[in-house]
């Protein structure tokens, strides 16, 4: 048996095909079910326009079930139907949130400790347009590189990641602008 010695390298480069038309040109192995994907980075540019949040730093976690958001100053309502905190900015200025909550849930740290967060479901926004509705816990991320952390529950069914790249979906210049026309009299 003659075995050959190397490392098979994937090419990167821009088709205007679909994903599916893509890998059933190439004869990849699919499923039938089995919608096309976007690709994203390990990083990417992601706004939660309902919490008037800006694009920030989401790290793309497929190990995370559940995704979360920095927060701090987490207050509950006296109803506990709501909740105020405060976030940053990417120059890293406070920017005061409310949301309903949704629930709560126990959630295993990567120290495998169990903790209770508040679970609130907003709207995320990626470059290009693209949103959907996403369930994010609220916890203090200071010490963490990323602000937000986009978990498996949040990429299902819409992305695949590829670990090597960062920012795959776009920049800041790829987020809708605000209209600058002025108000109408």
């Amino acid at each position: 048996m003659h075995h050959n010695h190397g490392t098979w390298q994937a090419n990167r480069s821009f088709s205007p095909l679909s994903a599916a038309d893509l890998a059933a040109g190439l004869e990849l192995p699919t499923k039938l079910s089995s919608h096309p994907r976007l690709l994203i980075g390990r990083n990417e540019w992601l706004a939660f326009p309902d919490l008037n949040i800006p694009p920030i730093i989401a790290k793309s976690d497929s190990g995370a079930r559940t995704s979360t958001l920095h927060a701090e100053q987490i207050t509950v309502s006296a109803d506990g139907k709501s909740v105020s905190f405060c976030t940053r900015d990417r120059d890293h200025q406070l920017i005061p949130c409310h949301a309903l909550i949704a629930h709560s849930k126990k959630i295993k740290s990567s120290t495998g400790h169990k903790h209770p967060r508040i679970v609130i479901i907003t709207t995320a926004l990626f470059p290009g347009g693209l949103n959907c509705t996403i369930e994010l816990t609220l916890a203090n991320r200071s010490r963490m590189k990323y602000p937000v952390l986009l978990g498996r529950r949040a990429m299902s069914g819409y992305f695949c990641i590829d670990p090597q790249s960062d920012y795959l979906l776009g920049g800041l210049a790829h987020f809708p602008q605000p209209s600058s026309t002025p108000p109408s009299s």
